[in-house]
């Protein structure tokens, strides 16, 4: 059982990435977590010297069994779960025309419905505890389309809307909900989280295609430096009134505010046509 006065995290996707830098420095804070990869074998690494503090767990997120279990064996081993962070999943890249059934429902099973799963297995103890903090790593396409990841923006969009509610039902128990909104960063999502279409249409080469390329070429050279992301959210977590969103890096902040910007003007634009479809009032 933990000590009541230090959180209890429950990291999903820890192998690499976000996921793994979060895990190191939640607990080198001395604080709880359970680590889960699709292997627990690949996070070994993250829980040795901290066996007391630490529980790694086998968690494939679409697999419904493993999500039950992994929630049951956190809540045994700890008694609470204070901070899910939501961070596995991958990316998909696309011309919508060229994008493949089997791998779009393949990642939305992933990267929404075993999100919403492993959420709702996690909700019933935080409620219990009118106290809990959902973290839910979406992306800036999850803000923004971009070419190519029409698909992967959509399961980020999806998140993002489904955030919007669970923040507003989560509030009244104590329930806290924030998206992290990650740009490009210095992880190996490129080489090893990412599939691209192998289907080729000529008519897409200047806006899919170099987009694609411009991916691969870019790997390893992002702005973005995950470690600074994983205080980032770390800080997060700390503050009493933490923020719905928090999109990270200056790409990123960029590319939503321009996006924003460029969408409320349309709006103000557009605003006497879409009131004007009200009924007449009296």
């Amino acid at each position: 059982m933990a000590s009541s006065s230090l959180p209890v995290w429950f990291i999903t996707g820890c192998s690499t990435g976000f996921g793994k830098e979060l895990a190191q420095r939640v607990l080198a804070r001395g604080w709880y977590a359970v680590v889960t990869a699709r292997d627990k074998s690949r996070v070994a690494d993250l829980v040795k010297g901290a066996e007391d503090r630490a529980l790694a767990l086998d968690l494939d997120v679409t697999d419904a069994a493993q999500v039950a279990a992994a929630v049951a064996a956190a809540q045994e081993r700890f008694g609470r779960i204070d901070v899910l962070v939501n961070n596995a999943g991958y990316g998909y890249q696309a011309s919508i025309e060229e994008g493949e059934e089997a791998e779009i429902r393949a990642q939305f099973d992933a990267n929404v419905f075993g999100l919403f799963a492993i959420t709702r297995a996690v909700l019933p103890l935080m409620r219990a505890q009118r106290k809990g903090h959902v973290l839910n790593i979406t992306s800036v396409a999850g803000l923004v389309g971009f070419p190519g990841s029409g698909y992967y923006a959509a399961s980020k969009h999806a998140v993002e809307g489904w955030s919007d509610s669970l923040a507003i039902e989560g509030k009244p128990l104590g329930i806290k909900v924030t998206c992290i909104e990650p740009g490009p960063f210095r992880t190996d999502w490129a080489g090893r989280s990412l599939k691209q279409t192998p289907n080729r249409i000529d008519d897409y080469a200047d806006t899919v295609r170099a987009r694609l390329q411009s991916t691969a070429q870019n790997s390893g050279k992002q702005a973005g430096d995950p470690e600074r992301a994983a205080e980032a959210m770390i800080k997060v977590y700390e503050e009493d009134n933490p923020p719905r969103h928090l999109v990270l890096g200056a790409w990123g902040v960029d590319a939503v505010k321009t996006a924003m910007a460029r969408r409320t003007a349309e709006m103000d634009a557009w605003s006497e046509v879409g009131i004007g479809t009200d009924f007449p009032s009296n």
